[in-house]
């Protein structure tokens, strides 16, 4: 995975973290739970703000 497979990311942190409201998770914690997804070989750095609320967005939808 990459940062921009935001849809698949999302799943996967909806699996990794059940009954964790989406909404309320910081950025740092968001960052590292990313980068500790199996499958996940990004590089840390790559990302952004823009990047991270976008994978939040996408969790918020898959929670719903």
């Amino acid at each position: 995975m990459k940062w921009t497979d935001t849809a698949e990311i999302a799943i996967a942190l909806a699996d990794a973290h059940p009954g964790i409201d989406p909404m309320r998770v910081n950025f740092v914690d968001l960052h590292r739970w990313v980068t500790e997804l199996e499958g996940f070989d990004d590089d840390p750095k790559r990302s952004g703000e823009k990047i991270l609320e976008a994978i939040q967005q996408a969790w918020i939808d898959e929670a719903d």
